[in-house]
Formats: C-alpha cells, sequence, structure tokens
C-alpha cells in the first residue's frame, strides 16, 4: 500500500502531512512511501531526510498522484489536485465537508474515499489522532507570543530602581484546547489572566493553570456537543458581550479562540466593545479564518482602530511549521495504521471513527 503526499499549494502553508520520522514508522510496518521533491522544506524536512527514512522521491505532485494508493495531506486538495488522483483513491486531509459541499461532490465524481481528519471524534481512543487538538495547541501558544510581541508593554511584574512595572491584564475567550494552552502561555510570561467560557465546566480546569474565570449564568440557551459549543442564541451572546466589556476595558491583550463546528465564528467583539479598551491594547483572533470573533478583524491582516491593534493572521499553527507537521504525522500515522495494514484498508463501516471520518466512499456521499 503505497502512501503519498504532495506540496501543500495553500497560499503561505508552510506544513507537510509527513515527516521523515513518521514515514520511516510506516516503511517499518510495511508500507511505501512515495514523496513529492520539495514537500517538506517550509517545514525543514529535506528530500535527503525522507531518502534516508526509505521514501522514494517523486519530482512532481502528478507523479505521486499517479502512484498513491492514499494521498495524505494537510488542507483540502485543489480541484486540480483531485484531477491529478487515482479514481478510487484515498484521500486523508482536513475538508470542512460542512462548509464545502462542491469539494465533496468533486471528490465524490471521482469515486475517491475521503477521509476528513477535522472531523475525527473526541473519544478517548481517539486522542492520538486528533489533528484539531494538536494544531490548537500550538496556535494558543503562538497567540499568546504574538499578543506579547505586539503590546506595548511587558507581560511581568517587574521591580526595578525606577520602580514597580506592574503585570499586563490578558483577557481569553474560550477555555478549549487553544484556550488553555494560550492560559498556559500567558501566565508563564507572567500576565495576570481573566478567563471567560460559555461552557461553565471549564472553570476547573481554567483555575488549575492559574486563569480567573470569569463566572456568569447563561441559563439554558448553550448547546454542546462533543466538546464543542453547537448553538448559543443572540441572546447569550449579548449577555455575555454585556458583562465582559468592564474586563475588555481593563485588558491589555485579548485572544479569541471560539469555534462552532461547520459555522461561522460567533462574534464576540462588537465593534462598541472594541471602543472601550484601552489606548495601546491588542487583540489576536484565533477564528478570523471562520470570519473572527472580533467584528472588525480582516484575515491575514494587523489593522489598528482607535489605537487598538486587532491581529487577524490566519494559520498559526503554520508559522511553527516544523513542530505542527511532526504533530500532525503523528495523527495521521495513528489515525491510518487505525484504518488500515500494509495490505490496504479494513472497512469497518460502523466502526466510529470510521464512521465520524468518512466523508465520502466509491462515489456516495456518507456525511453531510
Amino acid at each position: 500500500m503505497k502512501i503519498g503526499t504532495i506540496k501543500e499549494s495553500k497560499n503561505k502553508e508552510t506544513r507537510v502531512a509527513l515527516t521523515p520520522d513518521v514515514v520511516k514508522n510506516f516503511v517499518k510496518q510495511g508500507f511505501e512511501c512515495v514523496i513529492e521533491s520539495g514537500a517538506g522544506l517550509h517545514s525543514y524536512f529535506t528530500d535527503e531526510a525522507y531518502k534516508n527514512a526509505g521514501a522514494e522521491i517523486l519530482g512532481s505532485a502528478k507523479e505521486v498522484c499517479e502512484v498513491s494508493d492514499v494521498l495524505v495531506k494537510v488542507n483540502a486538495p485543489s480541484i486540480e489536485e483531485i484531477t491529478l488522483m487515482k479514481e478510487g483513491s484515498i484521500l486523508i486531509s482536513f475538508l470542512y465537508h460542512l462548509t464545502n459541499p462542491d469539494l465533496i461532490a468533486t471528490l465524490n465524481n471521482r469515486k475517491i474515499s475521503a477521509f476528513s481528519t477535522d472531523a475525527m471524534p473526541r473519544i478517548s481512543r481517539a486522542q492520538s489522532m486528533d489533528v484539531l487538538s494538536s494544531q490548537s495547541n500550538l496556535a494558543g501558544y503562538k497567540a499568546v507570543l504574538l499578543a506579547a510581541d505586539n503590546a506595548p508593554k511587558i507581560f511581568p511584574m517587574l521591580m526595578t530602581a525606577a520602580g514597580t512595572i506592574t503585570p499586563a491584564k490578558v483577557v481569553i475567550f474560550g477555555a478549549g484546547v487553544a484556550g488553555l494552552q494560550a492560559i498556559g502561555t500567558a501566565k508563564r510570561l507572567g500576565a495576570v489572566v481573566e478567563v471567560t467560557d460559555i461552557r461553565p465546566e471549564t472553570k476547573e480546569q481554567v483555575e488549575s493553570l492559574g486563569g480567573k474565570f470569569i463566572s456568569f449564568d447563561l441559563g439554558n440557551d448553550v448547546k454542546t456537543e462533543g466538546g464543542y459549543v453547537k448553538e448559543a442564541g443572540e441572546d447569550v451572546l449579548k449577555r455575555q458581550r454585556e458583562i465582559l466589556k468592564k474586563h475588555l476595558a481593563l485588558a491589555d491583550c485579548v485572544i479569541t479562540t471560539a469555534l462552532i463546528p461547520g459555522r461561522k465564528a460567533p462574534v464576540l467583539i462588537t465593534e462598541d466593545m472594541v471602543k472601550v479598551m484601552k489606548y495601546g491594547s491588542v487583540i489576536v483572533d484565533m477564528a478570523v479564518e471562520q470570519g473572527g470573533n472580533c467584528e472588525l478583524s480582516l484575515a491575514d491582516s494587523i489593522i489598528e482602530t482607535n489605537g487598538v491593534k486587532i491581529i487577524g493572521l490566519t494559520n498559526l499553527p503554520g508559522m511553527l511549521p516544523q513542530n505542527a507537521s511532526e504533530g500532525y504525522s503523528k495523527n495521521i500515522y495513528n489515525f491510518l495504521t487505525h484504518l488500515a495494514t500494509k495490505e490496504g484498508m479494513k472497512w469497518e463501516m460502523e466502526e466510529e471513527i470510521t464512521k465520524g471520518t468518512l466523508i465520502c466512499n466509491k462515489g456516495e456521499i456518507l456525511r453531510k
């Protein structure tokens, strides 16, 4: 069974789906690996490293796709890349199938069996395969560094001969994987950290990391599913905004992480809320690729309004490409060795991980 990976074609993408260490593990298991020349260079993995790991290096994406039984990518393939794939082959990548129906239809027309890594069920035995967690962990870390780099003051309290510098106050929206890593990183840098999440069960995790949980009663209008907020009514968000205004007014840095799978990110910080923030404060909007948690955020831009700097950079994991690729690749190894042996796929259609991630198969769309 041949596993292939190609250069990522998405603009500014620096990650690669397979690293040399994981290629070595696949080869030990009896799989063959084919890599497009240069696929790992932006993640600092050379062709020579792949060769030494046992991979075959091919000159183009076309050559890799033509021979691969399984194509592994980070981002969803372009239409052109889909046409290069063998009919009836297998794809594993981020697909975001709920918001990309045309892409899924194109894959299905080619009878490609497509697994969406972002659809991994949130169950304990799938944790080692959870690409959202491995990438969000790094993104939460990087978001704090971006906030610190753009803030006009340092994070820790400092006693100097000239007097005491008070610590920065950081407010974090969301206590998922990214939010929890952001809390830990901001605390290690010496900031005072406050955290808001509409899931009250996250309070204990926040406080265990040294954050102060902002509590408020939102009633029964919040629906969760698989560890994510599935739905929060506009009344809930309005009450949350009113309570958070006074916290934002005192914040030096704000980091937002709230996402709803398959839907536009909820607006948590309105233009009016930005106006109450201190001159020189910073917002890092980690949800900007899905519309943004801040009403004023612009994707792949850093803007300033009323003296508040709003950072809307997408693909924060890609700013740490070596670690991000290593984490993603290990997730893929665990996922693919769960799904297959060197002889081929073990189709267990009712098994929870397969059922949750297999979006289309042999000309049939299974999840919409």
